[in-house]
């Protein structure tokens, strides 16, 4: 779900909270992009009117994207890449003003690389309810005012649904491979039970067949720590009379999502219990360094992300279960026929091991069988992001089968 860019290379002096704020200012009312914002290397593509599982209607629904390499004539080279919770559509590319990130998989697309531009047009859409200029919580209603609260519910299924008209309206009508990790994880696998004869190979890294009750109730402290600061107002501070939003609630959020991303023995291994200041740990004044850690991305994470979609992203991954009215998850899974990559973590404690193991179990077209393929690795759920050698070996298995 996050990944490691400049923004995580901390800082060794471990600049405080305190000391962003006062660098940086106050955060916006929402660090999503916005109309008006620099485009950067988005385009955009409307798909109409869209209807949701749930009833819930949006009468007019726009993806932003981008694209890497070439269509070809017959439009058959296509790899869709979805996105993890906090990604976007920006794979490659320096941080700029339409973009306050590097892009987070550089290392894995481009020319000769793993996901290699000069055979393949990889395609990023912004999922369906983010906050990188694909319709969202932030976006503007047929009125002018922003959806906020009123923003409907989306299932996974309803963010596929979504894609699966956006691949239309760009006249694929199928691809070489759909890829994702985390919650894009989750995308890439209902894509491949849903609509089968749409794609060629598919890779669901770092990600479950359902969505568990452990994995339900830490989100849920996450929901809570937005849902309960005063600032987000139900979901409807974009107009806020002091200019203030939800800021205090999506840091902690984040702080609390870090501590899965990464695992226990790599967080302490890199920090200890380094004291991040000359002040005795014994007295008043200072902080532990992994607190200053936490606190530094998540204060900077209010600056590029928006709390109505954090909130409504990680609703929609709490409805992930690929086996939900199709007979179980075993039924589901057994209809996956096609050369699939499942890619693990061992040190993963967010999406565990045992759940991609169940993937591999029970699809036929598992290129390791019964096992889901390991990536070995300190860094925990983040890895995906993060040992691109490791992941790109893998994907440029998946693309030869």
């Amino acid at each position: 779900m996050d990944w490691q860019t400049p923004e995580d290379s901390f800082p060794t002096d471990f600049i405080t909270d305190a000391q962003l704020r006062a660098l940086m200012g106050r955060p916006p009312i929402s660090g999503g992009w916005r109309d008006g914002d620099p485009v950067g290397d988005r385009q955009f593509l409307s798909i109409g009117e869209f209807t949701t599982e749930t009833g819930g209607h949006l009468p007019h629904v726009r993806f932003a994207y981008e694209t890497y390499g070439e269509l070809n004539d017959r439009r058959d080279n296509a790899i869709l890449v979805f996105h993890a919770l906090t990604g976007d559509s920006h794979l490659v590319g320096p941080a700029s003003a339409g973009h306050s990130t590097d892009g987070w998989w550089g290392e894995i697309v481009g020319p000769g690389r793993p996901l290699d531009t000069d055979r393949y047009c990889i395609i990023a859409p912004n999922v369906l309810g983010g906050c990188q200029g694909t319709t969202g919580p932030g976006s503007l209603d047929p009125t002018g005012r922003e959806w906020g609260g009123r923003f409907p519910y989306l299932t996974v299924r309803d963010q596929v649904a979504a894609t699966r008209s956006f691949a239309d309206a760009l006249g694929i009508d199928r691809f070489a491979a759909v890829i994702g990790g985390s919650m894009g994880g989750m995308h890439a696998l209902e894509w491949g039970i849903a609509h089968q004869d749409r794609v060629e190979r598919l890779a669901v890294i770092a990600a479950p067949p359902v969505t568990t009750a452990d994995q339900i109730g830490l989100n849920l402290v996450q929901l809570e720590a937005i849902r309960s600061d005063p600032s987000y107002r139900g979901g409807n501070y974009y107009d806020s009379p002091d200019g203030v939003g939800p800021h205090h609630g999506l840091a902690t959020a984040r702080r609390l999502a870090l501590l899965n991303y990464r695992s226990n023995t790599e967080l302490d291994a890199r920090f200890g219990r380094a004291w991040q200041s000359a002040v005795s740990p014994l007295g008043a004044g200072g902080r532990f360094a992994v607190e200053s850690y936490l606190d530094f991305h998540g204060n900077k994470f209010t600056r590029r992300f928006d709390a109505g979609s954090y909130v409504t992203l990680v609703q929609a991954m709490n409805s992930h279960d690929v086996g939900r009215g199709r007979g179980g998850v075993r039924a589901a899974l057994s209809t996956l026929d096609l050369p699939l990559l499942v890619l693990g973590i061992p040190s993963d404690r967010l999406f565990t091991l045992d759940g991609q193991d169940e993937i591999a179990q029970h699809s036929p077209g598992s290129l390791d069988g019964p096992l889901a393929t390991r990536i070995d690795s300190p860094f925990g759920h983040d890895a995906f992001l993060i040992e691109f050698e490791r992941v790109g070996t893998q994907l440029r298995r998946l693309l030869a089968a």
